[in-house]
């Protein structure tokens, strides 16, 4: 991961906290869990701008099952990444 200044860390904080998830999760049926963390976004600019902050993830367009819904996309991380995005943004981390 990138080295983030402090602006960078608080704002990537505050849209964990406010839009993101972390989870423990197994992707496939007996594996062990692993640390994920996410961002859903209708704006992928947004998911850019922190990727491009931090160096690591992945961005990926959902699928819309509606005409209705608007196009989203997830900014997505999980293990070591996650992990080292957590110790970096947890001063900051409210929720």
């Amino acid at each position: 991961m990138k080295q983030l200044p402090d602006w960078a860390t608080a704002y990537i904080a505050g849209i964990i906290d406010g839009e993101g998830t972390i989870t423990l999760t197994a992707q496939h049926k007996g594996e062990h869990r692993r640390l994920v963390v996410s961002v859903a976004s209708t704006e992928p600019t947004l998911l850019h701008f922190i990727r491009d902050l931090t160096g690591i993830g992945k961005i990926t367009a959902k699928r819309a099952y509606s005409s209705r819904h608007a196009p989203s996309h997830t900014y997505a991380l999980s293990s070591r990444q996650a992990l080292e995005l957590l110790k970096a943004i947890a001063p900051y981390l409210r929720t």
